[in-house]
């Protein structure tokens, strides 16, 4: 399936050397003003198969020539592949915690699964170059996928979010955006890969901005205007922020979130594009287990009483060493066969992630 390569990550090497290490995805690229994110589904048959698995290996070269036009503008791309895509293209071996999005319901709230194959994650400082790249994506595959989303993110005043609250503050950076979004050797074929799960959330602003700022501020365990986070003394168990903290051992796990705003002011839509990346999705499907759920049951994320996610869905990003190195011939996966109806324990239920090993 590979030409003359390791799926560890780095290129065969000559006996009694060491190969080069995989070189990831652009998952800790530095936030921009911009960014598209669109979700497509693959055709069925051969040649879509066939078709995607060429586009691989040309994705960084395309890359190049849009971002050429602009060198200082930061233009990046991450490709993401859903469990039924993966196997469809790749086949074996596949990512160790690769599945499809696991849905979320508690009462009249839950965490969608939505269709999608393949995410592609597009970031620069200014949209043109985002659309350009985007066009020239869909240029290139657009007979052998349908669209299922696109939404077009921006950076709002100050880097908050439509709800008027700086978004990312608690971000890792350098060293910490690595070890919390990129896979070590916890699954050796993999390193240097990452998960990623996406949501659109849509907020009620007219809901949102009928509640005090003093409540938006224990809803979101944050001040309004300094970012500030609340002291432990007043920040309810339920506000966003005290949800959202995975700890392990007594050591906070962390995610790389890249969220933007998006929206539609003459279709009354606004709303907050979730993108999270993390070496394992339990630490993501945790946070959102707190969120709808509840920890403990019942005490969930008051920010759900005015926003709803619309899409869901996780995606595997392998390394860049990987994709220029995908075959595009005699390695073609099967038809893969239709996929069996989701059942029950496909859910997310109280409970489901508790005792299960996590990644290191």
């Amino acid at each position: 399936m590979f030409k003359e390569y390791k799926l560890g990550g780095g290129s065969a090497a000559p006996s009694g050397e060491t190969a080069p290490p995989p070189i990831p995805q652009p998952v800790v690229a530095p936030l921009t003003r911009a960014a598209i994110f669109i979700v497509v589904a693959i055709n069925p048959g051969p040649d879509s198969r066939a078709a995607l698995r060429s586009f691989c290996g040309d994705l960084s070269g395309l890359i190049r020539a849009v971002g050429f036009r602009d060198i200082e503008g930061g233009l990046s791309c991450v490709i993401g592949f859903g469990s039924e895509a993966w196997d469809a293209l790749f086949g074996a071996p596949r990512p160790a915690e690769l599945h499809p999005f696991r849905e979320i319901r508690s009462g009249s709230r839950a965490a969608i699964a939505t269709p999608g194959d393949i995410l592609f994650h597009i970031r620069a400082s200014r949209m043109d170059l985002c659309f350009e790249l985007a066009a020239q994506i869909m240029e290139r595959i657009g007979a052998f996928v349908s669209p299922v989303d696109e939404a077009q993110g921006f950076r709002y005043f100050d880097d908050r979010d439509l709800l008027g609250f700086v978004d990312g503050t608690e971000n890792p950076v350098d060293a910490a955006a690595v070890e919390a979004a990129l896979i070590g050797g916890e699954d050796a074929d993999f390193t240097g890969g990452s998960y990623v799960i996406v949501q659109k959330y849509l907020h009620d602003m007219k809901a949102w901005n009928a509640i005090p700022t003093e409540m938006q501020e224990l809803i979101v365990g944050r001040k309004k205007l300094s970012d500030v986070e609340l002291d432990e003394s007043v920040k309810p168990s339920w506000a966003h922020a005290a949800l959202t903290i995975i700890e392990e051992g007594g050591k906070e796990i962390k995610i790389l979130r890249a969220n933007m705003p998006f929206g539609s002011p003459t279709q009354g839509e606004f709303g907050t594009y979730f993108i999270g990346y993390s070496r394992s999705p339990r630490t993501i499907e945790q946070m959102l287990e707190n969120m709808f759920i509840g920890r403990p049951p019942g005490n969930y994320d008051k920010l759900l009483d005015v926003s709803r996610p619309v899409t869901g869905n996780l995606f595997f990003v392998p390394t860049a060493t990987f994709l220029d190195n995908v075959a595009d011939e005699s390695a073609a996966a099967p038809e893969p066969a239709p996929a069996a109806p989701r059942t029950k324990n496909e859910s997310l239920a109280i409970g489901s992630l508790k005792g299960e090993k996590r990644h290191e």
